[in-house]
């Protein structure tokens, strides 16, 4: 994780307890390590937290330190004795110790990883509401090493030696992200399905600014954006009156994959953050849990390209009324329909996705981008640079859209869009990733609020961002690629034409080729060739 710095602050303490911690996973796979990582820090931030309003409580004449409800006024969860982090140090190399099973009433005898699933049980059953089905419970399995989780109880406790109280959790908290985008690294391509890039969501963030509403995320995963949202708010509001700033926005999210849901629930947790975070198994797409809801910011990080995501019962579906049905065999569009319908009157969003879906003509996807352009829904296009994603290398973007253009506390600019190239942005953060710096994400949300706002002294700047009407964007055949329109030295601007003339290319082959498609992927195949070494 070297290097891991770029874009995200001094993050040299985390650093050092992620290679702390790594060091003690052993032939362990960081799929199944993280959860054991992460659930521990779990269980510390929230003694911590416990224990300090517990020490308030104590210095107040007529509260109770014993009464739940204390805890619960105080926005903290309740923690029994049994999953205090004091007791699960002083037994962190436990082998043979008798406890009162949370569950049953009856008595057990367990080692150190039985001791912090009674810990994880007790919890849960003491904060139902709101923890009920989220803490792991597996650490008393067999094949864990037990030797190993007393190591990380014992790494963990040195937390409290850097700082104190309040300070302390917050460490705990940003502790909770950098392994999250740690584990994500590790497991590469599966990293990508619960953890989008701090630098990437924060861009989303500076530049949609969510001060106050309805933050709302489709395809949540651990809850990035939502972390990001909040830290937004600590960064640009008061010092003396950031938790009223806080209260000012509801966050709302949906995830498919139950155990990335877990990780969500616990992330937001650590962080103190409230929130309304729902699970089903079929995905927003079949089952929208909001489906009534609309919301004043949307930020998402969909899968790109899913094909396998279409049924029957979506042909008629409501969020397809505005631009008209999706592809069935690409959910791009499907993700951009969703995000577009739950915008409030005044909504706007940000998503990720494939830099494909700027320019491809495949299977009606021009034509609901011409509708979307008509609309004015696209507010601004950012082509991001390559290297970014844990997931995937496949070149991103960020769509912006609004449901008002024509001012929303803003400037009036209904039929224009801002397109912003930042592909030479950003540096290598290790030898396969690369960051945005705080530079470069400054840069980017400020030229977005020097175009959009009132008093913005915006102008073009060749090679990095240009506004552009609907007439222009019409004779590109309503490409939403940046590239085409910011301008740039002559080699670098050849190079964007030719791609793009090869991209339009491709579609036009495509559309032709319906009927024979050994003849198509041969010429599709030859295309990319000559793409590659153009």
């Amino acid at each position: 994780m070297a290097g891991a710095r770029n874009g995200n602050g001094d993050l040299s303490f985390e650093a050092d307890l992620f290679r702390a911690a790594d060091k003690l996973r052993g032939n362990l796979e960081p799929s199944e390590y993280k959860h054991v990582v992460l659930g521990l820090i779990f269980l510390k931030y929230i003694s911590e937290a416990f224990e300090a309003q517990r020490a308030k409580l104590e210095q107040e004449e007529f509260a109770d330190p014993e009464d739940p409800e204390e805890y619960l006024a105080a926005r903290v969860f309740w923690v029994p004795d049994i999953a205090r982090w004091s007791y699960l140090k002083d037994n962190a190399r436990a082998r043979d110790l008798d406890i009162i099973d949370p569950v049953t009433g009856n008595k057990k005898r367990v080692d150190i990883g039985g001791l912090i699933d009674a810990a994880m049980e007790a919890i849960e059953k003491a904060n139902s509401t709101t923890l009920k089905g989220v803490l792991p419970k597996d650490y008393g399995r067999p094949a864990l090493d037990k030797e190993m989780i007393g190591d990380l109880v014992e790494l963990f406790s040195d937390i409290t030696m850097h700082t104190e109280g309040e300070k302390s959790r917050d460490l705990l908290g940003r502790a909770y992200e950098y392994f999250l985008s740690g584990f994500a690294g590790a497991e590469g391509r599966r990293g990508g399905e619960f953890f989008t890039p701090r630098s990437v969501v924060r861009v989303m963030v500076e530049m949609l600014e969510p001060f106050k509403g309805r933050v709302y995320d489709p395809c949540c995963g651990s809850g990035g954006m939502f972390v990001q949202s909040e830290k937004f708010i600590e960064d640009h509001s008061d010092q003396r009156n950031v938790d009223e700033a806080k209260r000012q926005i509801s966050i709302y999210g949906q995830e498919r994959n139950h155990t990335t849901w877990r990780l969500c629930k616990m992330n937001l947790a650590v962080r103190g953050i409230d929130a309304d975070i729902r699970w089903n198994n079929e995905g927003s797409f079949i089952r929208d849990e909001f489906s009534n809801v609309k919301f004043d910011f949307i930020l998402a990080n969909p899968p790109f390209n899913v094909s396998d995501w279409w049924r029957e019962s979506l042909s008629e579906d409501i969020r397809w009324t505005a631009f008209g049905a999706p592809p069935q065999g690409n959910a791009n569009y499907a993700w951009l329909s969703h995000i577009y319908h739950h915008l409030a009157p005044r909504g706007t969003a940000g998503v990720v996705l494939a830099n494909g879906s700027m320019s491809s003509q495949q299977s009606g996807e021009g034509e609901i981008r011409r509708k979307m352009i008509e609309t004015d829904a696209v507010d601004c296009m950012v082509a991001l640079p390559g290297q970014l994603f844990y997931s995937t290398q496949i070149p991103a973007c960020l769509w912006f859209l609004a449901r008002d253009k024509s001012a929303n506390g803003h400037r009036a600019r209904r039929g224009e869009i801002l397109f912003i190239d930042a592909r030479k942005l950003g540096v290598m953060a290790d030898r396969t990733r690369r960051e945005l710096s705080d530079d470069d994400i400054a840069l980017i949300a400020s030229t977005y609020h020097r175009w959009r706002d009132k008093d913005g002294d915006y102008s073009d700047v060749p090679g990095f961002c240009k506004v552009a009407r609907a007439d222009d964007i019409e004779k590109h055949r309503y490409s939403l690629t940046p590239g085409l329109y910011v301008g740039t030295q002559a080699s670098d601007q050849d190079e964007s034409e030719f791609e793009e003339k090869v991209s339009e290319l491709t579609a036009s082959l495509q559309g032709m080729f319906e009927a024979s498609r050994d003849t198509d992927v041969t010429v599709l195949k030859a295309l990319a060739r000559v793409s590659a070494n153009g």
